[in-house]
This record gives C-alpha cells, sequence and structure tokens, in this order.
C-alpha cells in the first residue's frame, strides 16, 4: 500500500539533511555548527512547505537552538522520578541550555501509532476509484505499542 506523496522530493531532502547532521557530529563531534546548520535547514524547509515530520525527528531536535540530539556530545540526558513513580527523562542541551522533558510510560501510545490515525485504501464496491478512509477508533487501554 503505496501514497504518491504530494512533496516526495521534499520529505527527501529533509531525509538527507536530518542524515547528514548525524554523519557529520558521527565524524567529528566538534562539528556541532554545520550539524545545526543541517537542522535548521531542515525545519525552515518543513516550515515553508507546511510539512509534518515524525514525532521521533522532532524529539531529536532543539526548539530553541536548531542543535541535534546526541547524548554526551550535544546533550545530557537524566532518568528522574516525581513523587517516587512517575519517571521521567530529562534532556538538557549543552549549547542553549534548554531542557526537555518526557514521560517514560511504556503503556503510552503516540497518536500518530494508533490504528485510528492510519489511513487505508479501499476499493469501494460499484466504482472503480480508490476511497480513502480512516480505521475505527480503538480506546487508549486497548492501544497496542
Amino acid at each position: 500500500m503505496a501514497f504518491n506523496l504530494k512533496d516526495k522530493d521534499a520529505y527527501q531532502r529533509l531525509n538527507y539533511l536530518y542524515q547528514a547532521a548525524h554523519c557529520v557530529l558521527a565524524q567529528n563531534p566538534e562539528n556541532v555548527e554545520l550539524a545545526r546548520f543541517y537542522c535548521f535547514t531542515q525545519k525552515s524547509i518543513a516550515k515553508r512547505l507546511v510539512l509534518r515530520q515524525d514525532p521521533s525527528v522532532k524529539r531529536t531536535i532543539c526548539k530553541k537552538c536548531c542543535s541535534l540530539l546526541v547524548p554526551g556530545v550535544t546533550a545530557t540526558t537524566r532518568q528522574r522520578r516525581k513523587n517516587g513513580k512517575i519517571r521521567f527523562t530529562v534532556t538538557r542541551w549543552v549549547s542553549c541550555g534548554h531542557k526537555k522533558s518526557l514521560l517514560n510510560n511504556p503503556d503510552y501510545c503516540l497518536w500518530t501509532d494508533r490504528p485510528e490515525a492510519q489511513l487505508e485504501q479501499q476499493k469501494s464496491p460499484g466504482d472503480n476509484a480508490l476511497v480513502l478512509y480512516r480505521t475505527p477508533v480503538v480506546p487508549n487501554h486497548l492501544c497496542l505499542t
């Protein structure tokens, strides 16, 4: 089931810039400014063309300085607890000091990973055209991770 993306070239460019930023930091960890430039370019292209990026990509880029998240190189990552039970991952970027806290809940499911968020294709019975429809809504507690 393959969809024709409207801006396939733009998504490929965003993917290339993201991979280039990772490669630059992998080869030389002191090249943070070049990786930051690639991430800033990626962010500006996505904003200009109004493209949605995957949450896993957005989590690894700082909103303040557009720096890439590489633990130990551009950011520090700590595990924290609140009230003894709730666990958080706290990420602090070295360059700007911005902090981001993410909940460590094994039962949590992103909306994009839920079945009702996925579009599917189906041939309608009396028509030769393809029809896009959303799958039925599944309660949160039944969401598969």
